[in-house]
């Protein structure tokens, strides 16, 4: 299967950049969340971690 794949890919002109374009957009996102996290205010992440104990479920708010 990867013979197919691969001969497929050889044919393309300028297919390598698309390796190098995926590795940046990794590296970027992950880049922006490891920055997110260690800059968001303790506040903020403890409202955000209790936010699913303190809502209330559908079924309290129909009882």
């Amino acid at each position: 299967m990867l013979k197919f794949i691969k001969g497929n890919l050889e044919a393309i002109d300028g297919v390598s950049i698309y390796p190098i374009i995926s590795l940046l957009i990794f590296f970027t996102f992950f880049l922006v969340l490891f920055l997110y996290v260690f800059t968001a205010k303790k506040d903020h992440i403890k409202s955000l971690s209790e936010m699913p104990i303190n809502e209330p479920t559908k079924i309290q708010e129909n009882e």
